[in-house]
């Protein structure tokens, strides 16, 4: 499974691009979203200084067919609202690719995060361009369980090297005493350890944002 962040820029004919760049101090999280046939429903959390003016800009505009606010306080305000153009909606269905939530979009700009194959993130991908929205990749990088991160022997070594206090500083158990508490040879205890900091150090390391992007996925993805 291949982990995504997209910045996609939203066409100046859409309804949530005029606005958010009428009011580019706002901030639009989108906390759910369901697509219709030809229209969408979502509910979003508005938050920044002009919150009623972005509300009455929303319910003035002709792409927003009902609007309903759900929650309203100082500097915050939270619709339930359908909409004729919810092109970000109508990618995802298509594409079969899931969006996660909240959605943050401000001054024109979405921020995605998706998780799915490599296969689905190029569809999105396409679908995101016949749509007319222009993107790009903020960093591709595989996400594991944990099981394919570490195998269940070296799980149970790390697992004990923590509860026996190998990690702790300064260390309450040495190599020695925890090969005996596993009933191993202290050299497969040694070398198993060692398998396994390498695995979850590359592991964290590759959860880095920008640190391993995929440039092949990345030059699949990334629009003309």
């Amino acid at each position: 499974m291949a982990h995504a962040t997209l910045a996609v820029t939203l066409p100046e004919r859409v309804w949530i691009s005029q606005v958010s760049r009428a009011h580019p101090e706002a901030t639009f999280r989108v906390l759910a979203a369901v697509p219709g046939r030809e229209s969408g429903f979502a509910l979003v959390r508005i938050t920044g200084p002009h919150v009623e003016s972005v509300v009455e800009a929303m319910a003035e505009h002709d792409q927003i067919t009902e609007l309903t606010p759900a929650q309203w306080t100082e500097g915050e305000a939270t619709v339930h609202f359908e909409t004729t153009a919810p092109l970000i909606m109508f990618s995802s269905r298509e594409s079969g690719m899931p969006i996660e939530l909240p959605v943050e979009i401000t001054d024109g700009e979405a921020t995605l995060e998706v998780t799915g194959s490599r296969e689905r993130l190029s569809e999105l991908a396409e679908q995101l361009q016949a749509f007319g929205l222009r993107y790009r990749v903020e960093h591709v990088r595989e996400r594991l369980h944990e099981s394919q991160v570490l195998s269940e022997r070296q799980r149970e070594v790390v697992l004990a090297a923590v509860e026996q206090g190998y990690y702790d500083t300064p260390r309450r158990c040495t190599l020695t005493e925890l090969a005996e508490h596993l009933d191993i040879a202290k050299s497969t205890c040694s070398e198993t350890l060692h398998r396994a900091e390498e695995a979850i150090i590359k592991r964290f390391v590759a959860d880095l944002p920008d640190v391993t992007e995929d440039p092949h996925l990345e030059a699949q993805l990334a629009t003309d």
